[in-house]
């Protein structure tokens, strides 16, 4: 198949196109033509892919979960889920410290740039500090309760409360498996239409994913730079240090700890499984959404990979929510990055309330425009690190989120890989042990 039949390549030259684009609008002055006649194209895009999430995982887990036929297998693929997500995370916060405490980017800020970046963004702290004090108010077990919505129309409307979906979408599926089949078949065939409903609807909107794409990029690159490319790039140049230690933390955890994973727990080549999901990864750098990149996901890992809709269609959406890997190595470097910056040191007690805190804030994030920011100045509030720091880091945390909503999303469909492969060895041994004893 040529390269440009195939849907990655396509979409990463819409990616590289973009940047170009961006580039020349800010050194050309075009950054109003940008905003006003390219920007909407990738809003539509991102729009559409939003659309379908919460149909796609409802009607998919459902159908997933009916199909289960057995209560005792969704505990056994929650449970597995839960603990794969909850350790590769604790891992990812730890490479992450281990990183910025080894490389200490923070040390290389001068003086008066750190001053400059402060006097830039002095005000965004403050705001960003509100939802920290928001946060920092409620109760421990408020996660809890915000699991449970109070009405799921509502919930379903907002795609930042995908948990709560996904919480509804278990107790439909649940309850269906009480009842005789001949009760539960009507809803379960409208689910399972639903479902390959959004399938083809997605393939429809991939279509035209290389054109959002190229303006989600275009959208970016002006956003960064403004009216002044040089100006950009003294910002990357002053932060370079701090940028590349995330950078390593996120690439080390991708291709040693997810690659690792893989090799350990499933028999997919490697080159196979990043060949297959690199359009979502793509979505997920250009959108920085994990929420947008969850059709595609489930789209590559379900007809790419082969995983079973009951797994894909629970684990990645799971994912999705309480994954958060990126995110944590994120705030764990940020957190170590101030802190150096400032001259202040941090003992091993607040290393580890560092790893403490970001795993509970991957989990338990709330839905929060910044929600990221929002929780490393919580992070940073527990290891008496000035909130106002922060105002270093802000210039570059659009990069930075679109690099690690990437590794989100990768952390997501190397779980689902992985607990498919072990549901499928399950099976494989029990209908062996079936096939034994019926010859007996």
């Amino acid at each position: 198949m040529p390269w440009y039949r195939q849907l990655h390549n396509r979409i990463l030259a819409g990616l590289i196109l973009g940047v170009l684009f961006g580039l020349s609008a800010a050194a050309m002055g075009w950054t109003t033509f940008a905003s006003t006649w390219i920007s909407p194209w990738g809003d539509l895009f991102l729009n559409a892919l939003k659309m379908l999430a919460v149909p796609l995982v409802l009607a998919s887990l459902v159908t997933g979960l009916t199909s289960l036929g057995d209560f005792s297998r969704l505990s056994a693929i929650g449970g597995r889920t839960v603990t794969i997500y909850i350790l590769t995370t604790v891992f990812a916060v730890s490479l992450g410290l281990l990183a910025v405490n080894t490389l200490k980017p923070g040390e290389y800020v001068p003086e008066e740039i750190r001053a400059a970046l402060q006097e830039e963004f002095v005000e965004e702290p403050f705001t960003f500090e509100e939802g920290a004090v928001r946060v920092q108010e409620q109760s421990p077990l408020a996660v809890l309760a915000e699991i449970v919505p109070e009405n799921i129309v509502g919930a379903a409307s907002n795609n930042r409360n995908m948990l709560q979906v996904v919480f509804f979408a278990l107790l439909l599926g649940i309850g269906l498996l009480q009842l005789p089949k001949e009760s539960s078949k009507p809803l379960v065939d409208v689910m399972g239409a639903l479902s390959q409903a959004m399938i083809r609807l997605v393939r429809l909107i991939m279509m035209i994913a290389p054109f959002g794409v190229f303006a989600l990029m275009a959208d970016a690159i002006v956003t960064i730079a403004g009216d002044s490319v040089q100006d950009a790039m003294h910002l990357l140049t002053a932060l370079g240090y701090y940028i590349v230690t995330v950078v390593v933390a996120l690439v080390a955890h991708v291709l040693l700890a997810y690659g690792s994973m893989l090799k350990i727990w499933t028999n997919i080549p490697l080159r196979e499984f990043y060949s297959k999901i690199n359009p979502a990864q793509l979505i997920a750098f250009s959108t920085s959404s994990s929420g947008a990149s969850l059709p595609v996901t489930m789209r590559q890992c379900g007809e790419g990979l082969g995983a079973s809709p009951e797994v894909s269609s629970f684990v990645i959406p799971l994912g999705s929510t309480i994954n958060m890997d990126g995110t944590a190595i994120y705030q764990a470097v940020s957190a170590v990055f101030i802190a150096q910056a400032l001259g202040l040191d941090l003992s091993i007690t607040q290393q580890l309330t560092i790893i403490l805190t970001a795993v509970l804030a991957s989990i338990g994030t709330p839905a929060v425009p910044g929600a990221g920011v929002i929780m490393l100045v919580v992070i940073l509030e527990a290891i008496n690190v000035p909130a106002d720091g922060i105002a270093l880091i802000l210039g570059v945390e659009r990069i930075l989120d679109m690099l690690r909503t990437t590794a989100n999303v990768t952390g997501d469909a190397t779980v689902c890989m992985i607990v498919d492969a072990k549901q499928k060895q399950l099976a494989t041994s029990g209908h062996q042990n079936i096939a034994a004893e019926l010859s007996k």
